[in-house]
């Protein structure tokens, strides 16, 4: 292959390339009705040019037909006068009227054949229109589309989907941390919650019945229990003594705090 087939190869093929990227298919479907309407419009033009060609061509040898017919009854006429040169002269006319008529039938019977042709090449073109305007509404509404499909596909491909759904369980992290911290921070404004409020009425619980035991035993006269015998009065008195001076320090202690 030569050095010039070979860039001209090259030329036509990015000519091509650069057409086919250029093309828009909904102002070339535009573009091609236009086109079809204009080629409408001159074969219209066209088979009215034609059919009114056949209309003279038709009134010419209907014209011819009856200045046969004419000249024919006068030969006759003449005949029946006995003037036969005369009738001569008429049948010549005749003649001549008659071969222009047979002329005039022949291009007739063409123009005939060409109108009916056209007439079916424009009933067709017509159908071919209107079959292209559905069929363009019809490609109009797939192209818009495809092109909206073509952009979702395009805004989806471009997501992160990995980063944001990182992201989500980031952040949903952080809002389990903030609950916990919240809990905790509730409980400690609480003073210890639940637990240590079931615990204080349980302490309470004990004391009060061991007071109610007590009073109990001093209104029945009974000897206290943990009380020492008659035995032993002297040491008892002792460590009553003993005990009031544990009191005391008790009551102190309590009054500070």
């Amino acid at each position: 292959m030569g050095l010039f087939d070979r860039i001209s190869r090259v030329i036509r093929a990015n000519i091509n390339d650069l057409v086919n990227k250029a093309e828009d298919p909904e102002k070339i479907l535009e573009q091609s009705l236009i086109d079809m309407n204009e080629d409408l419009v001159q074969l219209r033009q066209a088979v009215a040019s034609s059919i009114a060609s056949q209309k003279r061509t038709e009134q010419q040898y209907n014209q011819n037909v009856t200045q046969t017919n004419q000249w024919l009854s006068r030969a006759q006429l003449a005949l029946q006068k006995g003037d036969e040169n005369l009738a001569k002269e008429a049948l010549k006319r005749k003649k001549s009227y008659e071969e222009t008529a047979t002329s005039l039938k022949i291009s007739l019977d063409s123009q005939t054949t060409q109108v009916d042709a056209m007439k079916r090449s424009l009933t067709a073109l017509e159908g071919k229109i209107s079959e292209a305007k559905t069929k363009k509404d019809m490609l109009k509404s797939r192209l818009t589309a495809a092109k909206a499909q073509e952009q979702l596909n395009n805004t989806i491909g471009s997501l992160n989907t990995s980063a944001a759904t990182a992201t989500f369980e980031r952040m949903e992290e952080k809002v389990l941390q903030m609950e916990a911290r919240s809990t905790a921070a509730a409980e400690l404004a609480g003073g210890g919650g639940l637990e240590d409020e079931f615990k204080k009425l349980e302490a309470g619980s004990s004391v009060d019945d061991d007071l109610a035991l007590l009073k109990a035993q001093l209104a029945g006269g009974s000897q206290p229990v943990g009380t020492l015998p008659q035995g032993q009065a002297t040491t008892s008195n002792q460590a009553q003594a003993n005990v009031d001076v544990e009191l005391e320090q008790l009551r102190s202690e309590l009054d500070k705090m």
